[in-house]
């Protein structure tokens, strides 16, 4: 059948469109902590819910970091910084919806590691 018969309410269809709402920069985390708070899901979901939890808050420290450095010393220095950190952050973000869309393992080294440690 091609895919494009496929039925579109297929349970796992319905999961990959929960992973790309997680992997939406900012908004995403939200569902992702509420996965993990509630123990729901299968271990990939729960993984990637792990993953963009880990990214928003590095993403957050960072942004809150930079933007104290920011009105500390008023240096653009610090302003280019945070929109650097963002950028990736969004970046990453982006990068990791066109792997599951491509169907491929979503894991960045060192920082899926890191989620790892997450309940």
């Amino acid at each position: 059948m091609p895919r494009y018969l496929d039925d579109p309410y297929d349970p796992t269809e319905l999961k990959r469109l929960r992973l790309f709402l997680y992997l939406t920069p900012v908004v995403g985390v939200f569902p992702a902590v509420w996965t993990l708070l509630r123990r729901t899901g299968d271990r990939r979901e729960r993984a990637v819910s792990r993953l963009v939890v880990t990214l928003g808050m590095l993403w957050l420290a960072s942004y809150v970091a930079l933007g104290a450095g920011t009105e500390i010393s008023h240096a653009t220095v610090w302003s280019m910084a945070n929109a650097l950190a963002t950028s990736g952050y969004f970046g990453v973000n982006l990068w990791l919806m066109l792997r599951l869309w491509q169907r491929k393992p979503l894991v960045l080294p060192g920082i899926s590691d890191l989620s790892d440690r997450l309940p």
